[in-house]
Protein backbone atom coordinates (compact mmCIF):
# COMPACT_ATOMS: atom_id res chain seq x y z
CA UNK A 1 0.00 0.00 0.00
CA UNK A 2 1.25 3.42 -1.29
CA UNK A 3 -0.16 6.82 1.09
CA UNK A 4 0.32 10.23 -0.98
CA UNK A 5 -0.74 12.91 1.01
CA UNK A 6 -0.72 16.65 -0.41
CA UNK A 7 -1.84 19.84 1.46
CA UNK A 8 -4.64 21.26 -0.18
CA UNK A 9 -7.43 19.16 -2.08
CA UNK A 10 -6.39 21.14 -5.13
CA UNK A 11 -2.87 20.12 -5.41
CA UNK A 12 -3.98 16.30 -4.38
CA UNK A 13 -6.37 16.68 -7.35
CA UNK A 14 -3.51 18.19 -9.91
CA UNK A 15 -1.02 15.48 -8.37
CA UNK A 16 -3.33 12.58 -8.71
CA UNK A 17 -4.11 13.78 -12.66
CA UNK A 18 -0.36 13.77 -13.33
CA UNK A 19 -0.32 10.15 -11.86
CA UNK A 20 -3.35 8.97 -13.59
CA UNK A 21 -1.60 10.39 -17.42
CA UNK A 22 1.95 8.65 -16.36
CA UNK A 23 0.40 5.36 -15.71
CA UNK A 24 -1.67 5.37 -18.60
CA UNK A 25 1.20 5.86 -21.02
CA UNK A 26 2.94 3.71 -19.20
CA UNK A 27 0.33 0.87 -19.54
CA UNK A 28 -0.04 1.86 -23.38
CA UNK A 29 3.53 0.89 -23.97
CA UNK A 30 2.73 -2.40 -23.63
CA UNK A 31 -0.87 -2.61 -24.59
CA UNK A 32 -3.88 -1.71 -27.27
CA UNK A 33 -6.13 -0.64 -24.46
CA UNK A 34 -6.32 0.31 -21.06
CA UNK A 35 -9.29 -0.20 -18.58
CA UNK A 36 -10.53 2.29 -16.11
CA UNK A 37 -13.35 2.03 -13.45
CA UNK A 38 -14.17 5.86 -12.42
CA UNK A 39 -16.49 6.76 -9.29
CA UNK A 40 -19.21 9.38 -8.64
CA UNK A 41 -18.13 12.02 -5.75
CA UNK A 42 -17.60 15.82 -5.89
CA UNK A 43 -13.44 14.99 -5.75
CA UNK A 44 -13.68 12.76 -8.96
CA UNK A 45 -15.54 15.57 -10.45
CA UNK A 46 -13.13 17.88 -10.17
CA UNK A 47 -10.14 15.64 -11.24
CA UNK A 48 -12.66 14.78 -14.50
CA UNK A 49 -12.88 18.44 -15.15
CA UNK A 50 -9.03 18.59 -14.73
CA UNK A 51 -8.40 15.72 -17.17
CA UNK A 52 -10.78 17.69 -19.64
CA UNK A 53 -8.83 20.32 -20.06
CA UNK A 54 -5.53 20.63 -22.04
CA UNK A 55 -3.03 20.68 -21.31
CA UNK A 56 -4.09 17.57 -19.00
CA UNK A 57 -6.30 16.09 -21.87
CA UNK A 58 -3.69 16.79 -25.15
CA UNK A 59 -1.78 13.79 -22.36
CA UNK A 60 -3.57 11.02 -22.79
CA UNK A 61 -4.94 8.11 -25.64
CA UNK A 62 -8.27 8.79 -25.04
CA UNK A 63 -9.51 6.31 -27.88
CA UNK A 64 -7.36 3.26 -26.60
CA UNK A 65 -9.37 3.83 -22.85
CA UNK A 66 -12.51 1.90 -22.13
CA UNK A 67 -14.53 3.27 -19.28
CA UNK A 68 -16.70 1.27 -16.47
CA UNK A 69 -18.10 2.58 -13.49
CA UNK A 70 -17.49 1.35 -9.72
CA UNK A 71 -21.30 1.91 -8.90
CA UNK A 72 -24.80 3.92 -10.27
CA UNK A 73 -27.63 5.04 -8.23
CA UNK A 74 -30.68 3.63 -9.61
CA UNK A 75 -32.04 6.78 -10.92
CA UNK A 76 -32.45 8.00 -14.42
CA UNK A 77 -29.41 9.49 -16.53
CA UNK A 78 -30.62 12.72 -16.49
CA UNK A 79 -30.54 12.78 -12.80
CA UNK A 80 -28.14 14.78 -10.89
CA UNK A 81 -27.23 11.95 -8.46
CA UNK A 82 -26.37 10.02 -11.24
CA UNK A 83 -22.50 9.10 -11.84
CA UNK A 84 -22.72 8.26 -14.86
CA UNK A 85 -24.36 11.62 -15.66
CA UNK A 86 -21.79 13.71 -13.68
CA UNK A 87 -18.97 11.75 -15.64
CA UNK A 88 -20.78 12.74 -18.77
CA UNK A 89 -20.94 16.40 -18.38
CA UNK A 90 -17.27 16.67 -16.09
CA UNK A 91 -15.54 14.48 -18.61
CA UNK A 92 -16.51 12.09 -20.98
CA UNK A 93 -18.35 14.63 -23.34
CA UNK A 94 -15.28 16.53 -23.82
CA UNK A 95 -13.10 13.61 -25.11
CA UNK A 96 -12.86 11.48 -27.92
CA UNK A 97 -13.11 8.22 -25.89
CA UNK A 98 -15.45 5.83 -28.91
CA UNK A 99 -18.63 5.98 -27.61
CA UNK A 100 -18.99 1.64 -27.17
CA UNK A 101 -16.13 2.43 -25.07
CA UNK A 102 -17.90 3.77 -22.25
CA UNK A 103 -19.89 1.15 -20.29
CA UNK A 104 -22.69 2.69 -18.39
CA UNK A 105 -24.43 1.04 -16.06
CA UNK A 106 -27.79 1.28 -17.29
CA UNK A 107 -30.93 2.65 -14.73
CA UNK A 108 -33.91 2.73 -17.82
CA UNK A 109 -34.55 -1.42 -17.26
CA UNK A 110 -34.84 -3.56 -14.19
CA UNK A 111 -32.14 -3.64 -11.54
CA UNK A 112 -31.83 -7.46 -11.99
CA UNK A 113 -31.22 -7.36 -15.86
CA UNK A 114 -28.96 -4.29 -15.77
CA UNK A 115 -26.77 -6.47 -13.24
CA UNK A 116 -26.81 -9.12 -16.15
CA UNK A 117 -26.13 -6.57 -19.19
CA UNK A 118 -23.15 -5.45 -16.57
CA UNK A 119 -21.87 -8.90 -15.26
CA UNK A 120 -22.30 -9.58 -19.19
CA UNK A 121 -19.48 -7.08 -20.37
CA UNK A 122 -17.39 -7.64 -17.27
CA UNK A 123 -17.12 -11.43 -18.15
CA UNK A 124 -16.32 -10.45 -22.09
CA UNK A 125 -13.21 -7.88 -21.13
CA UNK A 126 -11.73 -10.35 -17.93
CA UNK A 127 -12.41 -13.47 -18.22
CA UNK A 128 -9.04 -14.69 -19.79
CA UNK A 129 -7.02 -11.39 -18.12
CA UNK A 130 -5.27 -12.57 -14.77
CA UNK A 131 -6.56 -8.95 -13.68
CA UNK A 132 -8.77 -7.13 -14.32
CA UNK A 133 -9.38 -3.26 -14.78
CA UNK A 134 -5.77 -1.28 -15.17
CA UNK A 135 -7.54 1.29 -12.84
CA UNK A 136 -9.84 1.75 -9.99
CA UNK A 137 -10.76 4.59 -8.94
CA UNK A 138 -12.16 4.48 -5.38
CA UNK A 139 -14.18 7.31 -2.83
CA UNK A 140 -14.68 6.64 0.54
CA UNK A 141 -17.59 7.69 2.65
CA UNK A 142 -17.70 8.81 6.03
CA UNK A 143 -19.33 5.82 7.35
CA UNK A 144 -16.21 3.85 5.56
CA UNK A 145 -18.94 2.43 2.73
CA UNK A 146 -16.73 2.37 -1.10
CA UNK A 147 -18.82 1.77 -4.11
CA UNK A 148 -22.22 0.81 -3.06
CA UNK A 149 -20.84 -1.78 0.01
CA UNK A 150 -22.13 -0.56 2.79
CA UNK A 151 -21.69 -0.90 6.56
CA UNK A 152 -23.23 -4.63 7.63
CA UNK A 153 -24.18 -5.08 3.51
CA UNK A 154 -24.38 -8.31 2.28
CA UNK A 155 -22.14 -7.31 0.16
CA UNK A 156 -19.62 -7.35 2.52
CA UNK A 157 -19.22 -11.23 2.12
CA UNK A 158 -19.46 -11.74 -1.10
CA UNK A 159 -16.68 -13.77 -2.85
CA UNK A 160 -18.50 -14.44 -6.34
CA UNK A 161 -20.09 -12.00 -8.22
CA UNK A 162 -18.35 -9.27 -10.07
CA UNK A 163 -21.57 -6.68 -10.20
CA UNK A 164 -24.71 -6.95 -7.82
CA UNK A 165 -27.59 -4.75 -7.19
CA UNK A 166 -28.58 -3.78 -3.84
CA UNK A 167 -31.05 -1.66 -1.69
CA UNK A 168 -29.30 0.95 0.51
CA UNK A 169 -31.93 1.50 3.69
CA UNK A 170 -30.36 4.44 5.03
CA UNK A 171 -30.90 6.03 1.54
CA UNK A 172 -33.81 4.10 0.24
CA UNK A 173 -32.36 3.63 -2.91
CA UNK A 174 -31.69 0.97 -5.32
CA UNK A 175 -27.91 0.68 -6.60
CA UNK A 176 -25.61 -1.32 -8.95
CA UNK A 177 -22.26 -2.20 -7.63
CA UNK A 178 -19.19 -3.93 -8.26
CA UNK A 179 -18.37 -5.65 -5.86
CA UNK A 180 -14.60 -6.45 -4.11
CA UNK A 181 -13.84 -9.74 -6.04
CA UNK A 182 -13.71 -7.78 -9.32
CA UNK A 183 -12.37 -4.77 -7.67
CA UNK A 184 -9.20 -7.21 -6.09
CA UNK A 185 -8.45 -8.33 -9.20
CA UNK A 186 -7.28 -5.02 -10.73
CA UNK A 187 -3.38 -3.98 -11.43
CA UNK A 188 -4.08 -0.59 -9.56
CA UNK A 189 -6.30 0.26 -7.14
CA UNK A 190 -6.56 4.20 -5.86
CA UNK A 191 -8.92 5.79 -3.16
CA UNK A 192 -9.17 9.64 -3.57
CA UNK A 193 -10.55 10.95 -0.54
CA UNK A 194 -10.52 14.71 0.89
CA UNK A 195 -11.63 16.65 4.05
CA UNK A 196 -11.42 16.41 8.01
CA UNK A 197 -15.05 14.71 7.78
CA UNK A 198 -13.50 11.12 6.51
CA UNK A 199 -9.86 12.02 8.60
CA UNK A 200 -11.50 9.59 11.57
CA UNK A 201 -12.27 6.72 8.60
CA UNK A 202 -9.37 7.06 6.94
CA UNK A 203 -7.00 6.21 10.23
CA UNK A 204 -9.94 3.38 11.37
CA UNK A 205 -9.41 1.52 7.84
CA UNK A 206 -5.64 1.85 6.91
CA UNK A 207 -4.48 1.52 10.32
CA UNK A 208 -7.81 -0.46 12.68
CA UNK A 209 -8.65 -3.99 13.05
CA UNK A 210 -10.27 -5.28 10.10
CA UNK A 211 -13.72 -5.60 10.56
CA UNK A 212 -15.12 -4.79 7.17
CA UNK A 213 -18.58 -5.40 8.23
CA UNK A 214 -17.92 -1.91 10.19
CA UNK A 215 -15.84 -0.91 7.90
CA UNK A 216 -16.46 -2.05 4.04
CA UNK A 217 -13.60 0.24 2.42
CA UNK A 218 -11.28 -2.47 4.41
CA UNK A 219 -12.59 -5.11 1.66
CA UNK A 220 -10.34 -3.52 -0.82
CA UNK A 221 -6.76 -5.87 -0.92
CA UNK A 222 -5.41 -5.99 -4.14
CA UNK A 223 -4.57 -10.30 -5.17
CA UNK A 224 -1.66 -8.94 -6.83
CA UNK A 225 -2.16 -5.17 -7.81
CA UNK A 226 -1.01 -1.84 -5.73
CA UNK A 227 -3.01 -0.19 -3.80
CA UNK A 228 -2.80 3.81 -3.18
CA UNK A 229 -4.44 6.35 -1.08
CA UNK A 230 -4.30 9.71 -2.16
CA UNK A 231 -5.75 12.08 0.88
CA UNK A 232 -5.47 16.06 1.51
CA UNK A 233 -3.63 17.16 4.65
CA UNK A 234 -7.22 17.26 6.48
CA UNK A 235 -8.43 13.35 5.62
CA UNK A 236 -5.04 12.67 7.01
CA UNK A 237 -5.44 14.66 9.97
CA UNK A 238 -5.80 11.99 12.45
CA UNK A 239 -3.64 9.13 11.13
CA UNK A 240 -0.41 8.26 12.48
CA UNK A 241 2.07 9.97 10.18
CA UNK A 242 4.97 7.40 10.73
CA UNK A 243 3.22 4.85 8.78
CA UNK A 244 1.21 7.62 6.28
CA UNK A 245 4.52 9.91 5.51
Amino acid sequence: MRIHVEETPKKLIAVFADWIINYIGKVLMHQEIFTWAISGGNSPKQLYELLAQSPASDKILWKQLHIFFGDERYVSFDDIRNNGKMAYDALLSKVPIPPDQIHYMRTDIKLEDSVAAYKKILHDYFDTEKNSFDLVLLGMGDNGHTLSIFPESPLVAEKAKWVSGCYVEEQQMERITLTAPIVNKASQIAFLVTGENKAAMVKKVIEGAFTPDQYPAQLIKPDTGELHWFLDLAAASESDRSKIM
